[in-house]
């Protein structure tokens, strides 16, 4: 792999973890996010006329994992209000592959490898570890950032069949993002109408760096995809996990302590195993 695309992968790992920065730094992280959402909407408008529309067989996908993504957002700006990033982020980011795993099985009746056991028995460990290590009052934002990594394993699943069917997977994505951050800023609009003019004004930029962290975040790494192999990619794409963490330390200027830390690495180690299964 050559440096520029090792470098295009840790930029939008980067990227990722600022856009969830921004919203916990954020003092509406709701309004937040749905900035961020409307963003990142824009710019994917904006590239829409380029790409053919998804084949039909795929929108029952689209809309499915549109609806689940919504919920996703509505839960992070939840669980930034009440918990650290450095607690969560951990939590939803690398939860999700292990979802994923445990589901392929079940439902798909897939036949995992030693090295897809081992990567979830290494995740496990470390929530549980972070779990323990947790004081009482961040155990509600665990609760809900494994729930949220629930959401994220389901429209990844959804995702992951629907782009197949799609035609083109940038259209399919594009339209994801579409319709996400536009129904989200309607349910925006009934909810905190009031609010949102002043909030808006303060903070566009906020929300357009936001925006285009979570459209180059994936954005970047789907290029990456095609000029290295995808295993590589989703691994390295784990180590926004070691950004969020350092951003919460050095920029949020949260408290954390080495349990946290190292259980964020055991996660992270199994996320690495599980993305090279």
């Amino acid at each position: 792999m050559s440096t520029a695309i090792f470098g295009l992968i840790l930029l939008a790992a980067t990227c990722h973890a600022t856009w969830n920065a921004i919203v916990k730094a954020g003092t509406n992280k709701f309004l937040t996010t749905v900035l961020v959402t409307a963003s990142a909407a824009v710019l994917a408008a904006l590239l829409l006329s380029f790409f053919p529309i998804p084949q039909r067989e795929s929108w029952p996908y689209i809309l499915a994992s549109t609806a689940i993504q919504i919920l996703y957002f509505g839960m992070v700006a939840k669980i930034y209000r009440i918990a650290d990033m450095g607690l969560t982020y951990p939590l939803m980011r690398d939860t999700a592959p292990l979802i994923v795993a445990v589901l392929g099985t079940l439902l798909l009746h897939e036949q995992l490898q030693f090295n897809t056991w081992l990567g979830i028995i290494t995740i496990s460990v470390g929530i549980l570890s972070m779990i323990l290590a947790a004081p009482k009052t961040g155990r509600k934002g665990i609760g809900l950032a494994l729930l949220n990594a629930v959401l994220i394993a389901g429209y990844t699943l959804l995702d992951g069949h629907g782009v197949r069917l799609a035609g083109s997977a940038i259209a399919y994505i594009l339209w994801s993002f579409v319709l996400s951050g536009l129904i989200f800023f309607i349910f925006a609009l009934k909810m905190q109408y009031r609010q949102m003019g002043e909030y808006f004004r303060n903070n566009w930029h906020l929300g357009l760096i936001g925006g285009i962290g979570s459209f180059f975040s994936y954005g970047l790494a789907l290029w990456a995809m095609t000029l290295a192999p995808v295993a590589i990619v989703a691994a390295l794409r784990e180590t926004s996990i070691l950004f969020a963490t350092l951003i919460s330390i050095f920029i949020l200027k949260e408290r954390i302590n080495a349990v946290r830390i190292i259980s964020s690495c055991i996660i992270l180690i199994g996320a690495l195993i599980l993305r090279t299964a």
